[in-house]
């Protein structure tokens, strides 16, 4: 139970129903095999970049002197914008992009693989935070072991989620996923609060 609950903490950190708003919009004309191409893509640099920030999260706080109870109170805030963000924010259509030849495609792909799907859309400044925390949070191998495989299934539903886009878009309709989007907001905005409530509660105890 407890590695489900991990697994759902990372899994809405990265605001799935966002990032697929995101990645429906920049996929409008595309063709199924490029859209599960940059689904596995996005994917395998989402897992990539969190797991850099899981592991090197300590020497980063130790480099430049701070504390990890001041950064969860400042990473919280910049997660509370972010969830805010979602909540009010609106999620623009791009035109339909008409891909001419596979080698563009391939260009395409690699370059909105990383920026913008994985960084910031994905992996943005709270998102970073949590991630920095979590992985100082992780002081034994095995919670560093725990960490990672709860990052690799949440990266996976989000991988999966991203594949059966179209299909979602189709059951739910856009303004479903903007209301599903808005609840991973609220949701987020609640995990932003007790990270800066355990980090003010731990620096004036």
């Amino acid at each position: 139970m407890a590695i489900v609950n991990n697994i759902l903490k990372f899994l809405f950190l990265m605001t799935p129903f966002f990032v697929l708003s995101m990645y429906l919009a920049y996929t409008q004309g595309w063709a199924a095999k490029q859209k599960r191409t940059l689904a596995l893509r996005v994917g395998l640099s989402i897992f990539v970049i969190s797991v850099v920030l899981f592991y090197y999260g300590r020497w980063i706080f130790s480099v430049f002197d701070i504390t990890i109870d001041a950064f969860r109170i400042g990473g919280g805030g910049l997660l509370f914008l972010s969830a805010v963000g979602l909540v009010n924010g609106k999620v623009e259509d791009k035109k339909p992009v008409q891909v001419e030849d596979e080698e563009v495609s391939e260009r395409k792909i690699s370059n909105i693989a990383v920026v913008p799907l994985a960084i910031p859309v994905t992996v943005g400044p709270g998102t970073t935070a949590a991630l920095l925390v979590s992985g100082v949070d992780a002081v034994t191998w095995s919670q560093k072991i725990y960490g990672t495989v709860s990052l690799f299934f949440a990266v996976l539903i989000l991988t999966t989620i991203l594949f059966a886009g179209s299909k979602i878009e189709e059951k739910v309709g856009k303004n479903g996923i903007v209301i599903l989007s808005k609840i991973t907001g609220l949701i987020l905005a609640a995990m932003a609060a007790q990270m800066i409530f355990t980090g003010a509660k731990n620096y004036f105890i």
